[in-house]
C-alpha cells in the first residue's frame, strides 16, 4: 500500500534500500539534522514515522520517508511564496537533495559488490541496509571533525548546534510538525553552519570555551582564520558563500594525496580528521578514516594483526593507520569508504538493536480456550511473560537510539554537553605543536570543560 503525501510535501521516488534516513542522519556523518518521532497512528507501517529537518543559508529543509518514497519541503522566512518561486524553489531543494545524497550512486549494486568480495558484509546487509555517504560542506564538516577529536556523537551534536546558535542569527522559527509526539514546546529556532570569517576573531576561542568546546576552541577559531587570512573572505558570485569557502570546495578537483596535503596544513587536523573530511565532502569515495572502533573491526573481523595489539586498543600509530585502511580498502575496492560508513554504523553502541523487528506477542492460552494441565499452563505463561520481557527490551532500545540522535534536545542552553563515552569518535593523535593531545585531555578533564 502506498502512503500518501504528507501535505505541503513533494514525492521522490525512492525505496528506502536506497537510503535510509534514520541510519545515514544519525551514524556520525553529520550532526545538524533535527528529528522528530511522528505518531504511528499516521497510516500503515509504510508511513513515515520521523520528520528530519536541517537549515540551509536560505531554507529550512524538512524531509519525511516511507518504504518507496522521500519526501521533502522547504521553509523560507518572510513572505509567502508565488506558485510561480514555490516551484522553482522546490527544484533546487531537490537538486540539493540529490547532491547531498548523491543519489546518482545505486547504492543496491555496490551492496552486490561488497558482499561478493565479504562475507561480514554480506551478514550485515539486511539489518543495515540504505547507509550511503553523503556530499557535505566542506568547511561545515572539517568544523564538525575538528570537534570530533575525543569526543561522541551525543556531544559532538550539541557542541555544533551549539555553535551555529551563537554565530549564525536564526533563520527562522518553526513549530514541530503536526501531531509531532516531541516533547518539545513551542517553535523552535533554526540556525545556519556561520562562515569562515564570523569564526576568525580572536574572542572566539573564549567564546567556544565557554560554551563546552575546551581544547578544540583554539582548533577552530585558527583554522577559520588561516582560511581567511590566506584565501578571502569577501563574497563569491555562486550560492552566497565566501572565497575560502570555494576554495574548500575547489579541494575536490585534487588528488587525494594533494587534498589531503593542503587539510592537514590546519590547525587541529590530523589524518583522521582530514580523511573524514576528504570522504565526506571532498569526494574521495576510497577513502577510509581509521580511528579505534575501525581498528578493532579490522583485527575481529579481518584478521589483521599489528603491533597495537590483538584487542586494538595500543596507539593508533601511523604505520597501524595505513595497515588498516590498506587492507580494508583492498577488500572492499572502489568505494572502499562507503562501505566503511556502514562497518561503522554497525559497531556503534547506539545501533544494537537497528533492523530488529520485535518478535510477535505470544498467544496465551486462554485466548485460544484450550484445556491443558497446570504445568502447560504456567510453561506457557512463563514464555508469554519472556517474550513481553523480550518487546520491552527491544522498545527501550530503540528509545535509545533516538535519544541518543534526536537533536530537539540541542535547543537547550546547558554546555556540559553529555559527558558519556558512548559511540566515541576519538581521533588519531592530531600532530600540532602544542602541548600534546594527552596532556590537553588531562587538563580538560581537570577543569571540567
Amino acid at each position: 500500500m502506498v502512503s500518501p503525501i504528507p501535505a505541503g510535501f513533494r514525492a521522490l521516488p525512492l525505496s528506502a534500500v536506497q537510503l535510509s534516513l534514520a541510519a545515514v542522519l544519525k551514524c556520525g556523518q553529520s550532526f545538524r539534522w533535527t528529528c522528530y518521532p511522528l505518531p504511528s497512528s499516521l497510516g500503515t507501517e509504510s508511513s513515515p514515522t520521523h520528520e528530519y529537518r536541517l537549515c540551509l543559508r536560505d531554507r529550512v529543509v524538512c524531509l519525511r520517508q516511507s518504504s518507496d518514497y522521500l519526501f521533502y519541503r522547504s521553509v523560507f522566512p518572510g513572505e509567502h511564496l508565488s506558485a510561480e518561486q514555490e516551484g522553482v524553489s522546490d527544484e533546487e531543494t531537490l537538486i540539493w537533495l540529490k547532491d547531498y545524497f548523491q543519489l546518482d550512486v545505486d547504492l543496491m549494486k555496490l551492496y552486490d559488490q561488497w558482499s561478493d568480495r565479504d562475507q561480514v558484509f554480506n551478514k550485515l546487509k539486511s539489518r543495515f541496509s540504505g547507509i550511503r555517504m553523503l556530499r557535505q560542506d566542506p568547511w561545515e564538516n572539517l568544523v564538525s571533525f575538528i570537534c570530533s577529536s575525543n569526543n561522541n556523537i551525543p556531544r559532538i551534536t550539541k557542541m555544533v548546534h551549539a555553535l551555529c546558535k551563537q554565530y549564525s542569527p536564526a533563520l527562522i522559527s518553526l513549530p514541530p510538525p503536526e501531531l509531532s509526539e516531541s516533547d518539545s514546546q513551542g517553535p523552535a529556532a533554526y540556525h545556519s553552519f556561520p562562515p569562515p570569517s564570523l569564526l576568525a576573531a580572536p574572542g572566539v576561542k573564549s567564546t567556544l570555551r565557554g560554551l563546552g568546546f575546551g581544547y578544540r576552541a583554539d582548533y577552530i577559531q585558527r583554522t577559520a582564520k588561516m582560511l581567511v587570512d590566506t584565501h578571502g573572505s569577501s563574497m563569491s558570485n555562486s550560492e552566497s558563500r565566501e572565497n575560502c569557502e570555494e576554495w574548500l570546495i575547489g579541494l575536490r578537483d585534487l588528488s587525494t594525496e594533494a587534498a589531503r596535503e593542503e587539510l592537514l596544513k590546519f590547525v587541529g587536523v590530523g589524518r583522521k580528521v582530514a580523511d573524514c573530511v576528504l570522504l565526506m565532502s571532498l569526494d574521495k569515495k576510497e577513502v577510509i578514516p581509521v580511528d579505534t572502533h575501525v581498528h578493532q573491526i579490522a583485527i575481529k573481523h579481518y584478521g589483521l594483526r599489528t603491533v597495537g595489539g590483538s584487542k586494538g586498543k595500543g596507539v593508533m600509530t601511523p604505520r597501524i593507520y595505513d595497515e588498516v585502511a590498506t587492507k580494508l580498502a583492498d577488500i572492499w575496492g572502489e568505494y572502499a569508504g562507503w562501505a566503511h560508513s556502514v562497518l561503522f554504523t554497525a559497531d556503534l553502541k547506539a545501533f544494537s538493536s537497528f533492523g530488529i523487528k520485535p518478535p510477535t506477542p505470544a498467544t496465551s492460552i486462554m485466548d485460544v480456550g484450550a484445556s491443558s494441565s497446570s504445568s502447560s499452563s504456567k510453561r506457557k505463561h512463563s514464555e508469554t511473560r519472556n517474550d513481553v520481557e523480550m518487546q520491552k527490551r527491544v522498545m527501550l532500545m530503540g528509545a535509545a537510539i533516538a535519544a541518543a540522535a534526536t537533536v530537539i534536545a540541542v535547543m537547550h542552553d546547558d554546555p556540559s554537553l553529555l559527558e558519556d563515552d558512548s559511540d566515541d569518535l576519538s581521533s588519531v593523535e592530531e600532530g600540532v605543536s602544542s602541548p600534546t593531545s594527552s596532556r590537553r585531555v588531562k587538563r580538560r578533564r581537570q577543569s571540567s570543560d
